[in-house]
């Protein structure tokens, strides 16, 4: 498939590590010219002679010039990560010699690759499927333990060997209905309809599950926004503080200190939380740019995954409580009540709403049942399982429109409907799984993937 796309049978270099000052850099290069070309810029061996998977420390030179003295890791295709021939170059880290190693070894021949390039041309070559290349660029990516478990498991292809097992056998019944197409006008009937049906079911039921796993994946991959909010002097900020273990946020008596939202983000059980301080709502504040304040928390309060509502339990009636509730369940806002200065003495069964998270934020206390409650609630012990957990909106799309064809030839064999009909169904399943996976792709939607990911990956 490789060299039926234009521009992919040459060969590419670029810097594989990130870019700037460092001990060392690795440069890569991939290609069928890769042995050949570095050739003549290490006199030191005869690169094609070596045995691949081995490492050469000598001098890099450009005609009569020294470089750098390097080590070269060789790569032979197809047992490389691109599946092609494949240097890496381990030069000490100036960006002086990072760059005169990519020049020279553009003027030998190859080529700077593009974003992804490198990642683009294993999937091309069958060394991975395309799951596996979008969890190279995640495993990058990752930076909480959930997110980096995640993309680990479907570059070890955990997430493609399920799709696996669906193709196959869709494929393995599509073909008994293609046969009785063959012979139609003997009536006869090679796969059995009652035993296809629960296969349908099983497969479908797998697939809702991988589509409701997405609701996961989003955390895993993005995490959680967190609105704080409540009334002005309710202790908003001095939770922040507290969550933070720093001072981010102003405190004070006055009402109304906070007059812009301030994000934070914390780290809780390997899940990121983007912490968000709001201004206090207040009715008929007679500051404008409090009153702009305060509107943005009401936004920020619509679109944050949950809300904490913090209110004082010294000031806080049961009414007024209950009104707030009232709001969030209207406009289907998910919650938590934190009920803070709840110090010492404080008599819970003040207030009769439940599951109140009785704090106070000044002294500390209760600050990690909070945040406990605030993982369980939002993110729950389902990361983790051993399941496999979509967190590709790409994926999401294409497994909606499988659980749609599944339908279809569901409805299908309930109504009895012939071969043929059966057949095009079965084939959309197929399509939108190979959507998935890669079998079905173009160069367009390859590059647009790819692009995404850094230079040098």
């Amino acid at each position: 498939m490789l060299n039926k796309l234009s521009g992919w049978d040459d060969t590419i270099v670029a810097l594989a590590t990130a870019p700037g000052m460092g001990a060392i850099a690795v440069i890569r290069i991939s290609g069928s010219k890769a042995f050949s070309l570095i050739d003549s810029l290490f006199p030191s061996k005869k690169i094609e002679e070596q045995a691949t998977h081995t490492a050469l420390v000598g001098m890099l030179k450009d005609e009569d010039r020294l470089i750098d003295e390097v080590v070269l890791t060789l790569f032979k295709g197809p047992k490389s990560f691109t599946g092609e021939d494949t240097i890496e170059i381990s030069c000490h880290g100036s960006t002086f010699i990072q760059q005169q190693i990519i020049e020279a070894c553009v003027s030998k021949g190859a080529r700077l690759a593009r974003a992804g390039e490198f990642t683009q041309r294993a999937f091309l070559n069958g060394k991975i499927d395309l799951t596996q290349a979008e969890a190279v660029a995640d495993i990058i990516a990752s930076n909480t333990a959930a997110s980096q478990k995640a993309a680990l498991h479907n570059i070890r292809g955990g997430f493609s060997h399920e799709l696996a097992n669906m193709r196959e056998q869709l494929i393995s019944f599509s073909a008994l209905i293609e046969l009785e197409l063959d012979f139609a006008t003997e009536d006869v009937e090679f796969a059995d309809r009652t035993q296809f049906k629960n296969l349908i079911e099983k497969i479908s039921q797998s697939t809702n599950q991988l589509i409701n796993s997405f609701i996961l994946g989003n955390v895993i991959k993005n995490g959680v926004s967190v609105a704080i909010i409540g009334k002005p002097n309710a202790g908003k900020s001095t939770l922040l503080n507290i969550l933070l273990n720093e001072d981010r946020a102003i405190v004070s008596d006055i009402a109304g200190t906070t007059r812009d939202t301030i994000e934070e983000i914390i780290n809780i059980e390997g899940i990121l939380f983007r912490l968000i301080d709001t201004a206090g709502i207040r009715e008929n504040s007679g500051d404008i740019i409090e009153n702009f304040g305060i509107e943005k928390s009401l936004n920020k309060m619509r679109s944050a995954d949950i809300v904490l509502y913090i209110f004082d339990v010294n000031t806080e009636s049961q009414i007024d409580l209950q009104t707030q509730i009232n709001i969030f369940e209207t406009e289907n806002i998910k919650y938590l009540l934190v009920g803070n200065k709840a110090d010492i003495g404080f008599a819970e069964n003040k207030f009769t709403q439940k599951d109140i998270q009785f704090i106070s934020a000044k002294n500390n206390n209760g600050i990690d049942k909070l945040k406990e409650t605030l993982f369980t609630t939002t993110v729950h012990s389902a990361t983790n399982a051993e399941n496999n957990i979509v967190t590709n909106a790409r994926h999401l799309e294409s497994l909606k429109n499988i659980a749609a064809s599944l339908l279809e030839i569901k409805n299908g064999l309930n109504a009895n409907i012939s071969g043929d009909l059966l057949s095009s169904d079965i084939r959309a399943a197929l399509y939108h799984l190979g959507e998935i996976t890669g079998e079905v792709t173009n160069e367009d939607k390859l590059d647009f993937i790819f692009s995404k990911f850094c230079i040098g990956k």
